[in-house]
Parts: C-alpha cells; structure tokens; sequence
C-alpha cells in the first residue's frame, strides 16, 4: 500500500521537474512577446488541472493549481502592464485580470467549476490577439 502511493508520488515529482525544467529552458531562449504567450498557456494548464482536480475530488491540488492561476494572472500578466504608456488597452486589460483574480478566488472558495471555465473563456481572447500579432510581427 506505501509502496504504489511512494510510486505515485515519485512518478508525479519526477514528471513535474521534467516540465520545469522545459518551462526554465524554453523561458532563457524566448523572446518577451513568447514569454507571454507561455503565461497565458501556463494559465490555460492550470486552470484546467483545477477543473480536474475539482471532478476528482481532489481539493488540495484544485487549491494549488488555482494559486498558480492567480499567480500567473497577478505576478505575470497584470504585473507586466506599463498603465502610464499602454493607455486604455492597458487599464482594460488591468480591469480585466483583476475581475478574472476575483472569479478564480470565487471558484476557489465555491468549488465553482462555471466560475473556472468563465476565466478561460474571458482570456482566450486576448491570448488569441496575442497569437495574431506575434504572426504578424514575424510576417513583417
């Protein structure tokens, strides 16, 4: 019984840094305009290991897969806006992933798996007009 649960725990931390160190490696070679978009797929993965963890019962990992989330909306994307020079797009999108912290709070409190499809679907958006202008600069 300790055995396969050490199995399981061993093969999840072992997977784990595996993807860290992809993350550390694709993060030192990427340009600004790639490290956003890893910030908007990082927060796409986790909020979609929050939805499963949440079917499954499993709180705990529902609970830090959200953190990651907030952390990802709060000390990446919102803490990257330059409001002085990015003018109404800027506070837009400040509005915007302040309202999505609130909602992953509430769906953190709640349980709520609607409130965790809704920030995806709010942000999809705006990581697909991402996507746009990165075509588009390199076309150019």
């Amino acid at each position: 019984m300790f055995a396969s649960a050490l199995a399981r725990n061993t093969t999840g931390a072992s997977s784990n840094a595996y993807r860290q160190i992809g993350v550390e490696t694709a993060a030192s070679t990427a340009t600004p305009h790639q490290l956003v978009l890893m910030l908007f797929d990082g927060f796409r993965d986790a909020v979609a290991q929050a939805r499963g963890a949440l079917a499954a019962g499993r709180i705990d990992d529902k609970g830090q897969a959200i953190g990651r989330a907030l952390r990802i909306i709060d000390e990446g994307l919102r803490a990257g806006l330059n409001l002085e020079s990015g003018g109404t797009i800027a506070a837009d999108l400040q509005s915007l992933y302040t309202y999505i912290m609130l909602r992953l709070t509430h769906a953190n409190i709640r349980n709520d798996d609607a409130a965790l499809a809704e920030c995806v679907s709010l942000l999809e958006p705006v990581r697909t007009a991402w996507v746009a202008i990165g075509r588009q600069a390199e076309a150019h």
